[in-house]
């Protein structure tokens, strides 16, 4: 408890790094950045300026080429102070929270930039600082694809897990018929397989040998029928959709290269398969076999028992 009251306090920096995934990330932050502002939805503070502190930390990708010693080719700190000063010269707010959102949003529209940390406090309002603090991540975008009439069309596509007593059914074809009239791109996904695995005794290596034995199970559904392609890269689910393959979701390379991956252990391959499905802004999420959803589901569950 002392550990989860330290952390919550500590600056988003440390808040970063402690909700980070296995691998390093980069990231840029401002610390202490302290504005003027009216800002606050009691009467007495209309028209009064306040002190208001901000501390950000930007998580950004890595840059795809050589820096160069060159400003243009990163995320400067100047943008997140425009973005502070942007937002608040936009129109007065009640709310820390709606000031806090909305500087979240702007860092995000920079193109390096994947999830950000604000925190917001007032300075004037009490013996010590009143404030909030958010994360927000580059929200999922539909895959675009090009319309009979030209323009573009987002792809939403229907995700389903298959439980491997689903894959070993008789009716396996037969739900791959019904998912393919759907007329929806379709991303099948799979679990660990009824056998065992190594063990390592460390939870980052656990991940990755637990991962590649659900893209195992992967290459075992798609024996079973030809029309199951197995996929490894968010480039190739994307081509995919766009040409209305029925591909099964490889999961190693898009769930170690996520900036903000799923938190759910490998060995939990519905709650991943539902990130999966939210990350691709899917329609629903259909699960084939005796299995349940997590709770929170942001997209439709279906459940589709054997």
């Amino acid at each position: 408890m002392t550990s989860d009251i330290s952390l919550a306090f500590a600056h988003p920096e440390e808040r970063a790094l402690a909700s980070a995934p296995a691998d390093p990330r980069d990231r840029i932050s401002l610390r202490d950045h302290v504005v003027e502002a009216d800002i606050g939805a009691f009467q007495q503070e209309r028209g009064q300026q306040q002190r208001l502190r901000f501390n950000v930390v930007v998580e950004v990708r890595p840059a795809p080429a050589p820096l160069d010693d060159d400003v243009d080719r990163i995320l400067s700190y100047d943008r997140i102070t425009e973005a502070i000063a942007a937002e608040l010269a936009a129109e007065r707010l009640n709310l820390l929270e709606t000031l806090a959102e909305r500087v979240a949003e702007r860092v995000l529209l920079e193109p390096q930039a994947m999830r950000v940390f604000v925190r917001v406090e007032k300075l004037d309002r009490g013996p010590g600082a009143l404030g909030v603090e958010i994360v927000r991540s580059r929200a999922s975008v539909p895959v675009q694809a090009l319309a009979e009439d030209g323009s573009e069309e987002a792809l939403h596509p229907v995700v389903a897990y298959l439980s491997n007593d689903a894959i070993l059914a008789e009716d396996l074809g037969a739900r791959l018929d019904a998912l393919q009239a759907s007329g929806a791109p379709v991303i099948l996904a799979v679990g660990m397989p009824d056998l065992p695995v190594p063990m390592t005794g460390q939870k980052p290596t656990q991940r990755r040998i637990n991962l590649l034995a659900i893209e195992q199970n992967a290459w075992v559904l798609a024996a079973r029928d030809p029309r199951c392609v197995v996929v490894a890269s968010r480039t190739e689910i994307d081509w995919a959709m766009k040409h209305g393959q029925m591909v099964v979701w490889a999961p190693s390379k898009i769930v170690l290269d996520a900036v903000d991956g799923p938190k759910a252990p490998a060995r939990d391959a519905v709650a991943l398969t539902l990130w999966l499905a939210e990350q691709l802004a899917a329609q629903r999420l259909e699960l084939h076999g005796d299995v349940s959803a997590p709770a929170g589901s942001r997209v439709p569950v279906e459940a589709y028992p054997l």
